[in-house]
């Protein structure tokens, strides 16, 4: 009677279930046998016949004992085919694939080596199971049994072997989705076993592993958080093989969707995937050019916040910032492609991000940012005319910020703001340009004080190199006379821009103009300047020294005697003198000593000064304004005043309407003065 394992006998059959491993040996050795003379005869029917057996009665035998004994037949059966394997490679391999998800560890473990010996001799003929065995296998390597895993290891080994020689037979298409969906795993070992074979594959010639980047490549950047160093290790030298084969050909990659990956992870906590991710973004800007363009506001999110790295550790990550907003400016800026450049850019998401910028807590940051607006401006400027308002808004807020650097590079950008509204074909001032700018720039000042004191001057004094500071002075200038409601706030700013005119390098040209007051454009600003200097009395005093109008000076001298006389009063005094003993009022002091047709001014100037040093108490300023004028040499002595020889007669500027204007200006401050000391006294009384 027929053993109803046939073409197995019932011996080997039992043998082959024994619990004992050498039996089950003995047992495979007699199939292995069987099989090979099978193959000799050409016999595949019995061959198939005993394959079936084994993976019917004992690979699928819910006996773990008979399972392992299927298992070794099995391998001893595509042992004993050799290079005929290949024929029955369907039917052995999968009863084995099941087996490698058995709840036996000792099934597991005789699974992959029995799978190993059908591999090692099928070799190519088992690239259409890859897909199965790299998920299997990918389970395995992660499993609690340490010799499961060391059998996974030289399974896994041996079938990255075959797909290195038989890459060609090897579908990717089929192969990719398995790595995409493994790549997110966390586990270590799975994570290790993700990698090297995404690394073997992108060594191997013949396969092109950049066409799949993005599938893979946001799983990579995700596996370097890994806590293990290796992993860290493998993912870094993979990504690094990736980006050298991108340089090599980089018209396999899917630029538009891996750069949008590596924006993302710039953004990251985590140092290294924030280094490795910008020095990738470095090189596609260096490698794609003005094709980046469009991702521009991606970029300046990513780097802008890592312009301010400064610790030792983040070194190369301000590095790569620092190359990529460089080469970024430089794409930009571009003449020959500036057409093409102009569709590619997205100014309106580009200044979404620079404005959100704008308030970033770093002065590098906020620095970049200024930087890129004004480059934007000079290179587009239709284009950022639609911009200028709410823009103009967001920078005046930054004017305030604690860093000079950052003023003055806000300053820069508002003045260019100024500017671009000017019209290019026409040199005549556009007062309404400057107007609404100055006006907000002095609401800022009248609404915090500290910000008066201690960025006013700066800014001004940049502005006038800028921009025009004719402009800017008759600018303040109909502003501040126009103001009717806050006096002493008036009377503030006169002196602060006063004080600029007279001790600021940046204004030497102006303080030129105002000096020569005969020439028409000179006096006109002369004119417009003091309608609203007269808010302060000695600033009122100081310029028409600088324009040389010293017969009105002597006569303003003697209007002080209604003037009320405080302390506030006398420092500005003090300040006169001192100005008076500078560089600046060395053309002063010479014509106290001039015998030339202006002796006239002479005497008004001297009557002045002796006028100023009535009112002085006697300081240190007093002192020095006596022997100062202890040194004039009386060369006219009681010669009368000839009124048409001074400069000011020449001028054709109606001295009298403006001494009508003086003396109306300090009666309004005088009224709200007191108007204000009443409502004080009231408001004490309640």
């Amino acid at each position: 009677m027929e053993s109803p394992y046939a073409p197995l006998s019932e011996s080997a059959a039992k043998a082959l279930g024994d619990k004992m491993y050498d039996k089950r040996k003995v047992a495979s050795q007699e199939i292995e046998k069987m099989v090979t003379e099978f193959n000799l005869k050409n016999n595949s029917a019995q061959i198939r016949k005993l394959i079936e057996v084994l993976s019917n009665d004992f690979a699928g035998s819910r006996d773990a004992n008979k399972r392992k004994g299927g298992l070794i037949g099995l391998a001893a059966t595509s042992l004993g085919l050799g290079k005929d394997s290949h024929k029955y490679v369907n039917e052995l391999v999968t009863p084995i694939l099941h087996c490698l998800n058995d709840q036996d560890m000792r099934v597991r473990y005789f699974a992959c080596e029995s799978l190993y010996n059908v591999v090692k001799v099928s070799r190519s003929a088992i690239i259409p199971f890859l897909p199965d065995l790299f998920s299997a296998l990918s389970r395995l390597v992660a499993d609690n049994d340490q010799t499961v895993r060391d059998g996974s290891e030289l399974l896994d080994r041996l079938l990255k072997d075959i797909v290195t020689e038989s890459s060609q037979s090897f579908k990717m298409e089929a192969f990719i989705p398995l790595l995409k969906e493994r790549i997110y795993v966390k586990n270590s070992f799975v994570r290790q076993y993700v990698i090297s074979w995404i690394s073997i594959l992108n060594a191997v010639p013949e396969i092109n592993m950049v066409l799949y980047l993005t599938d893979i490549i946001d799983g990579l950047f995700t596996m370097l958080e890994d806590n293990t160093q290796e992993i860290q290790r493998m993912c870094e030298t993979t990504l690094t093989q990736f980006l050298k084969s991108i340089r090599n050909d980089s018209s396999s990659v899917c630029m538009e969707d891996t750069i949008n990956t590596l924006i993302t992870h710039a953004q990251s906590p985590h140092e290294q995937i924030k280094s490795i991710a910008l020095t990738w973004i470095r090189e596609f800007v260096l490698i794609f050019g003005s094709n980046v363009l469009p991702y521009a506001s991606g970029i300046f999110t990513a780097i802008l916040p890592c312009l301010e790295c400064n610790e030792d550790s983040m070194k190369n990550i301000k590095e790569c910032a620092v190359s990529v907003n460089k080469s970024m400016m430089k794409l930009v800026s571009s003449k020959e492609h500036k057409t093409q450049n102009i569709e590619q850019i997205d100014l309106k998401s580009i200044m979404t991000v620079l404005s959100r910028y704008l308030s970033h807590n770093s002065a590098q940051t906020k620095i970049a940012v200024l930087e890129w607006i004004y480059h934007l401006l000079i290179n587009f400027p239709n284009e950022m005319s639609t911009h200028l308002n709410e823009l103009g808004n967001n920078l005046l807020g930054i004017l305030s910020d604690n860093s000079d650097d950052v003023v003055l590079k806000c300053i820069s950008v508002l003045a260019e703001i100024v500017n671009s509204q000017h019209s290019k074909e026409t040199t005549d001032f556009n007062k309404a340009n400057y107007r609404k700018f100055l006006l907000s720039l002095i609401k800022l000042f009248s609404e915090d004080k500290s910000f008066l004191d201690n960025r006013a001057s700066l800014i001004i004094r940049q502005l006038c190199v800028l921009l025009n500071a004719e402009y800017i002075y008759l600018t303040f200038s109909e502003i501040i006379a126009e103001e009717v409601t806050n006096l002493k706030f008036a009377s503030v700013i006169v002196r602060l821009l006063n004080s600029i005119l007279l001790t600021s390098s940046e204004l030497f040209e102006l303080r030129n103009v105002l000096r020569d007051i005969p020439n028409e454009k000179s006096a006109k600003l002369f004119k417009c300047l003091y309608l609203s200097w007269c808010h302060c009395p000695v600033s009122t005093l100081s310029l028409c020294l600088l324009a040389q109008s010293y017969q009105h000076v002597s006569e303003l001298v003697v209007l002080f005697a209604d003037v009320e006389i405080t302390l506030e009063l006398l420092s500005e005094i003090d300040k006169l003198v001192q100005l008076i003993e500078t560089p600046i009022f060395a053309s002063l002091r010479l014509t106290l000593v001039s015998k030339a047709n202006n002796c006239a001014d002479a005497q008004y100037l001297a009557h002045a000064l002796f006028g100023i040093l009535m009112l002085l108490p006697q300081t240190d300023a007093f002192r020095m304004l006596k022997n100062r004028l202890q040194c004039v040499p009386n060369y006219w002595g009681q010669q009368p005043v000839k009124e048409n020889q001074s400069l000011q007669y020449k001028s054709n500027i109606d001295f009298v309407e403006l001494t009508v204007h003086f003396k109306k200006v300090q009666k309004a401050h005088r009224d709200q003065r007191v108007q204000q000391r009443k409502r004080s006294f009231l408001v004490n009384e309640h």
